[in-house]
C-alpha cells in the first residue's frame, strides 16, 4: 500500500508540473493597415460619325385591303429602287414592319359607323454609309413614295481603336495624378493594387427628320449635320504608398 501510495503521489506532482509548464500566447503588435492612394483617370475621344440609320415608311390607304396592298407594294418598291439607285447596298435594306388593318370612320354626332378604308404600312429599316449623300438619299426616297421618314441616327460602325485609345488617355491621366498627389504629400508609391475601367459607349445620336411626301422635283437636298460623339473611360487605380 505504501508503494502504490508513492506512485499516485508521484503522478499528481507530475501532472502539476506539466500543467505549470504548459504552452503559453504570446501577443505581438499587429502589422500596421496598409497604406494606399486611389485616383480616377478620365479619357474622352471625340468621333466622327460614319454610319446612319434611317426607318423609312410607305403608308398607303384604299377602300379594299387589296387595292391598299397592292398600291403599298408599288410604292414601297419605288423606294427601295431609290435607295439602291443613290449607292445603299441591297443588304443594307431591310423590311421591319408591314400591317395592315381598317379604319372605320364615325359619325360622332350619331355615333354610328361609315365607311370603312384599310391602311397599309411598311417599314423599311437602311443603314447608310455615305454621309455626304443622305440629304440627297432622302429627297429621293420622298420622291419615289416614302411618306413616313421620322428619325435618323447617327453613329460609328467601328470603336475598337476609339475604346482603346481612350483607356490609354485614362490610364495616364490616373497615373499623373497618382504621381502630383504623393510628391504632393511626401510619400512614395510602391505597386498598383487594383485597376478597374468603365466603357461609356455613346449611343447613336438621333436628328429627327419628318417630310411628307409630295415634293416637287427642284426641291432642295434636305441639310442634314452628323455633329460628333463623344467617348468616354474611366479608370479607378489603387496604389500602395510608403
Amino acid at each position: 500500500m505504501r508503494i502504490k501510495f508513492l506512485l499516485v503521489s508521484a503522478l499528481l506532482l507530475a501532472a502539476v508540473a506539466l500543467s505549470a509548464c504548459g504552452a503559453t500566447t504570446v501577443v505581438s503588435n499587429p502589422a500596421p493597415p496598409q497604406r494606399t492612394l486611389n485616383v480616377t483617370g478620365t479619357g474622352l475621344v471625340y468621333l466622327t460619325p460614319d454610319v446612319a440609320y434611317i426607318n423609312i415608311g410607305v403608308h398607303t390607304e384604299q377602300p379594299t385591303a387589296s387595292g391598299a396592298v397592292s398600291a403599298n407594294n408599288t410604292q414601297t418598291q419605288q423606294v427601295v429602287t431609290a435607295l439602291e439607285n443613290s449607292g445603299v447596298d441591297a443588304k443594307d435594306i431591310r423590311t421591319t414592319n408591314f400591317s395592315i388593318y381598317p379604319n372605320t370612320q364615325y359619325d360622332q354626332q350619331t355615333g354610328k359607323s361609315g365607311s370603312t378604308t384599310y391602311v397599309v404600312d411598311n417599314t423599311v429599316y437602311v443603314t447608310v454609309h455615305q454621309l455626304d449623300k443622305l440629304g440627297a438619299l432622302l429627297d429621293a426616297t420622298v420622291q419615289a413614295g416614302a411618306n413616313n421618314v421620322n428619325s435618323i441616327q447617327f453613329d460609328v460602325a467601328d470603336k475598337s481603336t476609339a475604346i482603346q485609345q481612350a483607356r490609354d488617355q485614362a490610364v495616364k491621366d490616373a497615373q499623373t495624378q497618382a504621381q502630383g498627389l504623393a510628391s504632393a504629400s511626401g510619400v512614395t508609391l510602391v505597386n498598383v493594387q487594383t485597376i478597374s475601367f468603365t466603357n461609356n459607349i455613346p449611343q447613336p445620336v438621333m436628328n429627327v427628320y419628318s417630310k411628307s411626301g409630295g415634293l416637287n422635283a427642284a426641291s432642295a437636298a434636305v441639310p442634314i449635320s452628323a455633329g460628333q460623339l463623344t467617348l468616354t473611360v474611366t479608370v479607378d487605380m489603387t496604389y500602395e504608398i510608403k
